[in-house]
């Protein structure tokens, strides 16, 4: 790393190869995404499953949360047993797998294989190539880091444009498994991409940090292998199924970044600093974790809303159901060059601490959903398209406020002994948004629009007062012993 560069405008070398593999990845994920409830919802005549609201919401809620709970395998792979040089590599052909599967095998067997190789594979991928970025900025400040972070969001955002827009339109004219084959594509595109240029990453990429010994790796095999027997045992017993997936993912998700930050917490190899900075980072963590939450239910409350209310025609075309969820990408792709450029590091704006940053980001979710109350409670199918994409413009924005400022601080706070497992944590804020965000969809089934949206609303507002109360502990915690870098 050459950090004597550290303070120009451009970027270290490697930052946007590995960016656009992950640009691609994301084109694959969102493709996805963009088309996934409506194919759960849609009658079997319409190429969909049929499934029920609750069911469905349930199934993308925990596939969400599924996939975002893998990251903590891949950043303990890493730290332990293989390079992150390799498992991006690894993760990157297994989801390419799980994206054929989707396209090729019909019906809920494809369903299954493919969705399941998709979580197992981002988990390996997404930490590691988030992990190696933070990596290539090992001595920037924090101003130019969080730049650098946003751009990298940015590049990731296209990705999640271009994906649902393509995928979007296959579906309305070809049909669904045409989309999730256009998905394999991209994938396809992203693992390519990265092999070209693997080898050019820092040494740093083909280490691995705190190596386990054989009989400790024994132990753990032991106990992955009794933990995935007692799953199945539990399906196969009815326990779980579709209706309540959502909540056992929600409740390992909680097990283990409780885990998590008690082993950080009480490790004996980290020092009192990086301590106080790890329990500064908690705070924040449950913050975006409510954020997603709110966010996400683009993926569960909205198509609801979209597959009840919404007139989908636009002088006598339909509007392709899964552009909705590019919407608020594309608002968010507009803005982070603006917030990332040399005013907004220069400006108020961009001297407020995480937490201030934060509170922009509720308060703008939170418009954005009360926004959306009046089209609730209207008729079938009686509410403009231009309508609902304004309210989702308003959603995009508020994600510069959020995402890349969470991954910016964790680069900087993140204990040398535990760097890839935070970044894991990190992105698990997904994971638990998303499992969250399910079950705010089934609050929206449960109750009437005029409760609902006032709810949210409110979650939104308490938020931000709590952020904004906490401000001035939480940066002191959040950057002890870095003052010198602030």
């Amino acid at each position: 790393m050459d950090t004597p560069n550290r303070n120009r405008q451009s970027q270290p070398r490697n930052f946007w190869n590995l960016s656009f593999t992950e640009a691609w990845e994301r084109f694959s994920y969102y493709g996805l995404q963009g088309v996934l409830t409506y194919y759960l919802l849609y009658n079997t005549t319409d190429g969909g499953l049929g499934l029920t609201n609750t069911t469905a919401v349930s199934i993308v809620g925990a596939y969400g949360g599924s996939l975002y709970l893998a990251q903590l395998l891949g950043a303990w792979l890493a730290d332990r047993l293989i390079t992150a040089r390799h498992l991006v590599l690894t993760g990157a052909i297994i989801i390419t797998s799980g994206h054929l599967c989707l396209a090729l095998i019909p019906g809920i067997t494809g369903l299954i294989t493919g969705l399941t190789c998709i979580a197992i594979g981002t988990g390996l991928l997404k930490t590691n190539i988030t992990s190696l970025i933070g990596v290539l900025f090992t001595g920037w400040n924090r101003t130019h880091r969080d730049a650098g972070f946003s751009y990298y969001y940015l590049a990731m955002n296209i990705g999640a444009i271009a994906g649902p827009l393509l995928t979007g339109w296959l579906q309305s004219s070809l049909g669904f498994h045409y989309a999730f084959g256009l998905a394999a594509i991209g994938m396809t595109i992203a693992l390519t991409q990265y092999c070209i240029r693997m080898h050019t990453l820092p040494a740093t990429a083909d280490t691995i940090p705190n190596p386990i010994d054989a009989h400790a790796l024994l132990r753990r095999a032991g106990i992955t292998a009794i933990a995935v027997c007692l799953i199945i045992a539990a399906i196969a017993a009815g326990i779980i199924d579709a209706n309540n997936l959502n909540w056992a993912v929600g409740a390992v998700i909680a097990l283990c970044v409780t885990g998590y930050f008690t082993l950080m917490l009480r490790s004996p190899d980290i020092d009192g600093a990086e301590r106080t900075r790890v329990a500064g980072y908690l705070p924040l963590w449950l913050g975006e974790t409510l954020y997603y939450g709110l966010w996400l239910q683009l993926f569960t409350t909205v198509p609801l809303i979209v597959s009840e209310h919404v007139d989908l025609s636009v002088g006598g075309w339909d509007f392709p159901v899964a552009w909705f969820s590019v919407v608020g990408e594309v608002a968010l792709v507009l803005v982070i060059p603006l917030l990332a450029g040399a005013r907004w590091r220069s400006g108020r704006l961009g001297a407020l601490g995480p937490a201030h940053k934060f509170t922009i980001g509720f308060a703008l979710i939170g418009v954005a959903y009360l926004m959306m109350w009046p089209a609730a409670g209207a008729g079938d199918h009686a509410v403009s398209v231009w309508w609902i994409l304004l309210c989702l413009i308003v959603a995009g924005v508020s994600e510069a406020f959020v995402g890349p400022i969470g991954f910016s601080v964790v680069a900087e706070v993140a204990p040398a002994r535990f760097a890839t497992q935070l970044v894991a944590l990190k992105i698990l804020c997904l994971g638990a948004g998303s499992t969250l965000s399910a079950l705010f969809a089934l609050l929206y089934t449960a109750v009437p629009a005029t409760v609902f949206f006032p709810i949210i609303g409110a979650v939104a507002a308490a938020a931000c007062a709590l952020l904004l109360t906490g401000d001035r502990p939480l940066r002191r915690r959040l950057y002890a012993g870095l003052r010198a870098r602030l």
